[in-house]
């Protein structure tokens, strides 16, 4: 609308303009323009110019503030409508327009960016789940490829290993539901509304199997929530993240970082094309694992994780983080660690379940800050490659939640 009403305004001002100049040349009494009809016309083409642009900026800021509405934590009752208003925005913008999408959070890239398809995912929201549910809770990503592999891969290997309890899914960060939602159509339900289906199902025994990577404080959350619903069901039991148990300083390790440190390593060594870790040192080839970091006590796993590559003999696998919490896991610390150690080639890979924003973007993104740009920066490398894939990938960190989950129903049996 705001644009139609621009242009109206900017034929207006053309009419008259070509009106001035035909009565100067039919008897007129004011004096004859000289100008000839083409120039007069043309000077009234910067004016319209003008009126499109701002066309365009209000179109595109539009756009940007119905997604900036979108990106919250909180679901309310206008959820839905705000995800259609906004997809239907950005659906009438122009190619032009869509470039000038910028806001507080809002980007082109938001409805724009190719990130896989979606239809390969499944938001496993059906009703019909039965009196056992297994219900798979992850923080998310708006990466679909990522979502599908990495995800859905763990919730396949899950329903795969436990044929006799329904796998149902929900994600922890609304911000990427209304993403996900919004672009794809896909709804993934949030914690309330997962545990609200439930209720609503006549589920008796339910099983809460985390895809976090530690006792974090989405685990905590997570816990929380389900903390408030124990007495709708007959038994819950809540599976080990990832990593297992922190521990109580960078010494301790247990069977899970062990089992974890092996998988990841052989896995990116395999992909790099050795045959083992050792061959790459001797390659003069470095591997660093990115994780999220966090200053919640449970960012000694990060150490832990360091002293576990450490034990297994991976001396040339480094662990670092996007927060830099540890401190010695801030990139530029992680970048003289491997200049120290005298390594002359390095492969980044995301030490995260899933590839999303964080691997793409902070990890082998383009921008200067980008750990790929850092470790081109420091001009001691002779090669700095990534490789994009999440944990949750992997067969073997498949089976180690395989492993948490079993556990957890055992302890329903006694």
């Amino acid at each position: 609308m705001r644009k139609r009403n621009c242009k109206k305004a900017a034929a207006a001002l053309m009419a008259a303009a070509l009106s001035t100049a035909l009565l100067a040349g039919c008897g007129s009494t004011a004096p004859v323009d000289s100008t000839p009809e083409s120039v007069a016309v043309s000077e009234a083409a910067p004016a319209q110019s003008t009126e499109e642009g701002d066309a365009d900026e209000m179109a595109a800021r539009n756009c940007a503030d119905l997604i900036d509405a979108i990106y919250v934590q909180t679901r309310t009752e206008d959820t839905d409508a705000q995800c259609e208003a906004a997809k239907a925005a950005w659906d009438a913008l122009t190619d032009t327009q869509k470039e000038m999408v910028e806001g507080e959070n809002a980007d082109p890239d938001y409805f724009g960016r190719d990130t896989g398809d979606a239809a390969l995912d499944d938001p496993r929201n059906a009703d019909d789940i039965g009196e056992n549910e297994l219900l798979v809770v992850s923080f998310g990503t708006s990466f679909n490829g990522s979502r599908a592999a990495d995800i859905k891969g763990i919730e396949d290997a899950l329903q795969a290993a436990y044929p006799d309890w329904s796998v149902r899914r929900a994600f922890t960060a609304q911000i990427i539901i209304n993403h996900v939602q919004a672009r794809d159509g896909e709804k993934i339900d949030n914690m309330q509304q997962a545990l609200d289906r439930a209720v609503a199902n006549g589920v008796k025994n339910l099983v809460v199997q985390p895809t976090h990577l530690m006792h974090g404080a989405e685990y905590d959350e997570m816990c929380e929530a389900i903390d408030a619903y124990k007495d709708k069901f007959e038994s819950v039991a809540i599976a080990e993240p990832l990593l297992g148990e922190v521990g109580s300083d960078a010494t301790v390790i247990n069977d899970d970082k062990e089992a974890v440190a092996t998988a990841i390593t052989e896995e990116a060594v395999k992909t790099a094309g050795y045959e083992d870790a050792a061959a790459a040192a001797a390659d003069g080839t470095a591997f660093v694992f990115m994780g999220h970091g966090t200053s919640h006590t449970a960012k000694v796993s990060y150490s832990q994780m360091q002293t576990a590559m450490q034990t297994l003999g991976y001396e040339n696998v480094f662990i670092g983080t996007v927060e830099g919490e540890p401190e010695d896991t801030a990139c530029e610390a992680v970048i003289e660690a491997v200049k120290a150690a005298g390594y002359t080639k390095v492969v980044l890979r995301p030490l995260m379940v899933v590839a999303g924003d964080h691997a793409n973007n902070d990890m082998a993104g383009a921008d200067e800050d980008s750990w790929l740009s850092q470790f081109n920066a420091a001009g001691c490398f002779d090669s700095v490659n990534t490789q994009i894939a999440g944990l949750g990938e992997i067969d073997a960190v498949q089976a180690l939640y395989v492993a948490h989950t079993k556990a957890a129903i055992d302890t329903l049996n006694g």
